[in-house]
């Protein structure tokens, strides 16, 4: 199974850089100078990064080989994809990687299933699980202990404990 780590934006400058639309928790690790990233299409790739850097909030991005703008504009759009297999262990039993919660079985702590958690929103102020409701709809909870106090991986469920309002049944 393929994780998208990040997607390729807009070319900054002339000389090839693009900016970098992240989607994982260690972009200093992932995107470092040297690191090969798989690509989708793969045809794009494999692109190796040259060079790394924050500018006003953005990652920017070199990649050896992609010199110009017109050689960036090119990979505007290309997903950048680890292999589930090749990510770390996680050593923290309150941590998940996004593909683990995605599809779990969202249940009240009366066991009343809320519906299915189809999306791991990185929020600035927070994460949220995107749940695609059983009785339609979607409802956004908060990924906080005091609000999903039990994550059960083998039995492909959490437990969404709301305060009284949060949720209309």
């Amino acid at each position: 199974m393929q994780l998208i780590v990040g997607r390729i934006g807009k070319p900054h400058g002339v000389r090839g850089e693009v900016s970098v639309e992240v989607r994982t928790d260690d972009p200093e690790a992932r995107f470092a100078a040297g690191s090969v990233l798989v690509t989708d299409p793969a045809e794009r790739g494999p692109l190796t990064v040259g060079r790394m850097h924050w500018h006003s909030g953005r990652l920017l991005l070199t990649f050896d080989g992609v010199g110009g703008r017109e050689a960036a504009e090119r990979l505007r759009g290309t997903l950048l994809v680890v292999d589930t297999t090749d990510l770390a262990e996680l050593t923290d039993p309150d941590e998940f990687y996004d593909h683990q919660l995605v599809g779990l079985r969202a249940e009240l702590p009366d066991g009343q299933v809320l519906g299915v958690v189809s999306e791991v929103i990185h929020a600035p102020s927070g994460d949220l699980l995107a749940v695609a409701r059983s009785a339609g709809g979607e409802a956004l909870v908060p990924f906080l202990t005091a609000m999903v106090p039990e994550v059960d991986l083998p039995g492909g469920r959490l437990v969404v404990a709301p305060p009284e309002g949060l949720l209309e049944l």
